[in-house]
């Protein structure tokens, strides 16, 4: 697998593993920023072991990805899935339907600021998946 080293994440540790309900396959967070002020914007460390990948989901005030280590994919509902990779910067709109994760052989790790809630929905569809 690409990018062993990542599964004890990068400069964060590699937290508790998700709840399996939002995601698919080994992903862990470890909240790096709670405080809710002055910005209100909780920052957690995602570790996603390879194929690992969260559901289709939304967030009210929008959601930043900053790729710290490996290779993943973001995609917007209706659009293709783009590949991301460490020192990738992602700015998601408000309400915007999306999913990101790990490609199928490599570990992917990322910061997610992201300020109000989270709407999660639908699995990514396995075959869709298998396709990237």
């Amino acid at each position: 697998m690409a990018n062993e080293q990542l599964s004890n994440s990068t400069i964060f540790p590699l937290g508790q593993k998700v709840d399996p309900n939002y995601f698919i396959g080994d992903a862990y967070l470890q909240m790096v920023f709670t405080d809710p002020t002055p910005l209100n914007a909780p920052i957690g460390n995602v570790t996603f072991a390879p194929g690992a990948r969260n559901n289709w989901h939304t967030h009210k005030v929008g959601q930043v990805l900053l790729v710290t280590g490996g290779e993943g994919w973001y995609q917007e509902e209706g659009k293709p899935a783009q590949l991301i990779k460490t020192g990738d910067v992602v700015n998601i709109q408000p309400n915007v339907k999306h999913w990101h994760g790990a490609t199928k052989d490599s570990w992917f790790v990322h910061l997610a600021i992201t300020p109000g809630q989270t709407d999660w929905l639908e699995a990514v569809d396995d075959e869709a998946y298998s396709k990237l």
